[in-house]
């Protein structure tokens, strides 16, 4: 018979060595997001201004952004209405300031308000234009009325459009940005911040979760805040069509060089473009020399300095190029 062995297993306990580590200091543990979002937050946060808005017996709330050292703040047109109403501003440095509407324009949802007493500094202004998809933003608002709460996020598009309306009139606000920042309602007419700390959009919109959109600060809307602050509002030029954007036909893209125009679908009776002779189906291709892609190109074009101006328009009908002269008036506010 074989023997046995048998061996008897004892448990046996393993006591780890332990090297003290040495954790580092709050500097230390911020890492490259963090320091770009604090740095935002503590320079930008208090310019911002958290807005409450009397009309008619009810309060409505928003944000502001602080933007020149006299007292101008930009926010949406959508917050302060139609003016008229009481509007007053708070601020993190406890600041309790009353603020009266100097111009709204809804076509681009922007207003500008002013503080007769001393405002906190300005922030600085971006360009939306050198924005890059993927970019970090931070947005800075009053969410719910929650002062000065910071979201980040990056800039999920760009190149968004946005329709308005004031009155019968609608427009299509142009290279919107689109970001993931958290917004919610009171973020309206708060800043959009890149990480230098510039202001490159003032937040409009919830388009859902985890969609917000803000109007871009750039050279377009940088002429619209200037007319706010100067003429209290902004003048377009009208000529009195509907149309869409479709592509051109081949010869004619080969004429003009491109590929794209606006079909004209109506042409309002008694307008600029009725009396020029535009007619239905007719291809816009140009204002002036400036190239017309798009129904955005032509709100763009129209500004108020062609008011009252003779300017031609490009177009073709049945494949021949025609320049028809109009003078284009003010759009009625």
């Amino acid at each position: 018979m074989h023997a046995r062995n048998y061996i008897t297993a004892f448990p046996v306990a393993i006591v780890p060595q332990v090297t003290a580590v040495k954790l580092p200091d709050e500097s230390e543990a911020l890492d490259a997001y963090s320091r770009v979002v604090t740095f935002v937050a503590e320079s930008v946060s208090p310019s911002i201004a958290n807005l409450r808005v009397g009309r008619g017996g009810r309060t409505g709330g928003g944000s502001g952004v602080v933007i020149t050292p006299d007292g101008f703040l930009l926010t949406s047109a959508h917050v302060v209405g139609r003016g008229g109403g009481r509007v007053r501003a708070s601020f993190t440095d406890g600041r309790e300031l009353a603020l009266r509407p100097v111009g709204t324009d809804p076509l681009s949802d922007l207003a500008v308000l002013r503080a007769d007493d001393p405002a906190p500094a300005p922030a600085p202004l971006g360009d939306a234009a050198e924005l890059r998809v993927g970019q970090l933003v931070v947005a800075i608002g009053n969410p719910h009325g929650f002062e000065s709460s910071v979201t980040a996020g990056v800039v999920s598009a760009l190149g968004r459009s946005l329709p308005t309306r004031a009155g019968g009139t609608m427009r299509v606000v142009d290279d919107v940005i689109q970001t993931d920042a958290a917004l919610n309602p009171g973020n309206s007419g708060g800043a959009l911040v890149d990480g230098r700390g510039r202001v490159v959009g003032i937040n409009t919109a919830v388009a859902g979760v985890g969609l917000g959109l803000a109007v871009p600060v750039n050279a377009t809307t940088s002429q619209i805040v200037a007319a706010l602050m100067r003429d209290g509002r902004v003048r377009r030029a009208w000529i009195g069509i509907a149309g869409g954007a479709r592509p051109l036909p081949p010869a004619v893209a080969s004429a003009v060089g491109r590929d794209r125009g606006v079909e004209v679908v109506e042409v309002i009776a008694g307008s600029p473009a009725d009396r020029a002779g535009v007619r239905p189906e007719d291809l816009v291709v140009a204002v002036g020399d400036d190239p017309v892609l798009g129904v955005n190109d032509l709100q763009r074009l129209l500004t108020g300095d062609l008011i009252d101006r003779h300017v031609e328009l490009a177009v073709f009908r049945g494949g021949a190029a025609r320049r028809l002269a109009l003078v284009p008036r003010e759009l009625p506010s």
